[in-house]
């Protein structure tokens, strides 16, 4: 039993480190066998075949082992499950080779409690007969698991059954504690001398304790200083929101025209009050088109009243100021003249500098691509020379391999001659046992004849009940009674009436209803459309306003830019021209460099090309400086963007 447990135990030891995702069955008992070479022939061989055939048949092996942990092997540890594959494959595949009594021996040399266990699942009838049958036969064809695997194991079953219940009545004795017959000693109870009872102890005055300060009020509450300077945090953030809302709402008093002695009005003031806007909960949307790109703008109500009340400010500031000029009131066109004149002075030094930023910026493109020449050189020679130390390890790398495979050739030859002997041998030995499940398959077929004609038999007998059953369910029977609608119940209440007299009164109730909401209805209409009337006077007020605006801004636009083709190209100054001169000294330095070697470069600039790009960015500063004009105007908000008609 000890050589045999021994074997066992070398063979679960090489299972439990097969890993059959990583590695590969032939080479893995290639290396098993150089493992061994220290055992004797007769050990050797047993194992390898043990091993072959656990890797052969391991999908067979794993349907019952998986099985046999989930059902009755829950408590059983994981360790076991090669040790249970193995015993598994000899029950299955090698106990008519083996014969009864070396797979006995074989088994006492295992643990007793789980070989038990393991064999009773196994050689369970209706286990053989049911799952796992279908499971092996989704692997293998149905006739040859029948005839090779679960017939043989139903003949050996009762022999099988003997050796469990021997090794469990072994197990049970040496589990038994062993009966002693010596007689056993009988303790006696000791006479002592009963104790006095303990007298009441005195109980001990409570010491008092002083009465403790409570707790003050200060320890729940925020530190003066922290709601000091919350308070000035909200008072500050409010000081710069109606800041805000003041230099949003306030123009600059340098750009009002008035007269030199005339004091400043009274309303600047007061300081303005930040006002929410109302909230409408529905308003009216008209829908105007701007005369530049017909993009359709949307007005709400409020939009349009609002848009009017600024219009009609604008108008008293107008007539207002023209009030003032005939007073006799000065002008500021002399101020506003020299103003022109100081901001053509500033956006011409601003050209200036750009063309300097320019400049700059095409010197220091020019100096990058030398740096890159000079780079590229040295990468190309530093390439040459790791391209010849690479040429040099490959072939290096070439021999060797040419040298591994055909060591590796050798080897695959030795391994095919030995595995030829044992596949002859296994085939004879797979056509006995064919013939012997061949006939055992023909007097299984037989028997599940009779026991169908049996169960077809048994469920007709079935069906007729049922039929009979149900016809008896299925027969008319009268439920329920007649309801009267025009009866009164007659439960002495206040205001009792039938079914049919209350569905009246609802009809009436409604009809009263309707006429109701058809009344206010009509009202809702008319308010609606004398709104819609004011509405329109209100827009058409509005759209003439615009025009009247628009045009002043497109004339306004004309003399600025007619004032511009006066001004003429910027100046070019001293560093201008000595920018332009470092840029061509480095044009030409590029350019001999590049002529042995090839780097590429970005293009130049045409001629043609600058102009273009000088025209396309100047007609860009002038369609934002007219968008600014735009912005400028007074009044101008998201919603009026509309422009002159």
């Amino acid at each position: 039993m000890t050589y045999y447990g021994k074997c066992i135990e070398m063979v679960v030891k090489h299972l439990d480190r097969f890993q059959p995702e990583k590695d590969s069955p032939e080479q893995f008992l290639e290396a098993t066998a150089a493992s061994l070479q220290t055992l004797s022939p007769q050990k050797q061989a047993f194992i390898m075949e043990i091993l072959s055939g656990c890797l052969e048949y391991h999908k067979l092996l794993t349907i019952v082992v998986d099985a046999f942990y989930v059902r009755d092997g829950r408590l059983c540890l994981r360790a076991d499950y090669s040790l249970f594959e193995v015993i598994c494959y000899l029950a299955t595949f090698q106990l008519e080779e083996l014969g009864f009594q070396l797979f006995r021996d074989v088994v006492r040399s295992q643990p007793v409690h789980k070989v038990c266990q393991f064999l009773r699942f196994l050689f369970n009838p209706l286990n053989l007969g049911s799952w796992i049958k279908d499971e092996w036969s989704l692997v293998y064809e149905t006739s040859h698991v029948k005839e090779n695997w679960i017939d043989p194991l139903m003949r050996w079953q009762p022999e099988i059954q003997e050796l469990i219940d021997q090794l469990q009545g072994e197990l049970t004795s040496q589990l038994s504690p062993p009966k002693s017959k010596a007689k056993v000693t009988e303790p006696k109870e000791l006479s002592l001398t009963t104790p006095r009872p303990r007298a009441i102890p005195v109980p001990e005055p409570v010491p008092q304790v002083a009465k403790t300060r409570p707790v003050p009020r200060s320890t729940y509450q925020a530190p003066k200083e922290q709601r000091l300077l919350e308070m000035t945090k909200r008072y500050n953030r409010w000081k710069a929101e109606e800041l805000l809302l003041q230099a949003n709402f306030e123009e600059l008093r340098c750009a009002v025209p008035r007269s030199r002695g005339e004091p400043q009005l009274q309303d600047s003031k007061k300081k303005p009050r930040l006002r929410l806007p109302p909230r409408i909960l529905k308003a009216q949307k008209l829908t105007f088109y701007t005369p530049n790109d017909n993009a359709p703008v949307k007005l709400n109500t409020a939009a349009i009243l609002r848009e009017g009340a600024l219009y009609q400010r604008q108008v008293e500031k107008e007539l207002q100021r023209v009030d003032r000029l005939v007073d006799g009131a000065g002008d500021f066109s002399e101020f506003l003249e020299w103003q022109r004149r100081m901001q053509a002075k500033d956006r011409e030094e601003q050209l200036a500098a750009g063309e300097v930023r320019r400049l700059r910026g095409k010197l220091s493109h020019e100096e990058a691509v030398l740096a890159r020449q000079q780079v590229a050189r040295e990468k190309r020679r530093m390439a040459e020379l790791k391209k010849e130390e690479t040429a040099e390890l490959m072939q290096r790398c070439t021999e060797r391999r040419l040298q591994e495979e055909k060591s590796m050739k050798e080897l695959v030859e030795q391994v095919m001659e030995t595995q030829k002997n044992v596949r002859v041998a296994q085939t004879e030995l797979r056509k006995g046992r064919r013939r012997i499940a061949q006939e055992v398959t023909e007097e299984n077929r037989e028997l599940l004849q009779r026991s169908a004609e049996a169960a077809k038999e048994e469920q007709r007998r079935r069906c007729t009940l049922v039929s009979q059953l149900r016809a008896l369910e299925f027969q008319p029977t009268r439920r329920g009674k007649l309801v009267d609608l025009t009866q009164i119940p007659g439960h002495g209440l206040e205001g009792e009436m039938s079914v049919v007299e209350l569905r009246e009164r609802l009809a009436l109730l409604k009809e009263t209803r309707r006429r109701q909401e058809e009344e206010r209805r009509d009202q809702i209409i008319q308010g609606k459309r004398a709104k819609s009337q004011e509405l329109r006077d209100t827009v058409e007020q509005v759209a003439l306003c615009r025009a009247a605006m628009g045009r002043s801004a497109a004339l306004r636009w004309e003399e600025k830019k007619a004032r511009w083709a006066a001004a003429g190209a910027p100046s070019q100054d001293e560093r201008v021209l000595e920018l332009q001169r470092r840029i061509q000294e480095k044009a030409a330095e590029r350019r001999a460099r590049a002529a042995p070697g090839h780097v590429p470069a970005p293009r130049a600039v045409r001629p043609k090309q600058r102009a273009q790009l000088e025209a396309q960015r100047r007609l860009e500063l002038e369609r934002s400086h007219e968008r600014w004009l735009r912005a400028q105007q007074p009044g101008c908000g998201p919603a009026r963007r509309l422009g002159a008609a």
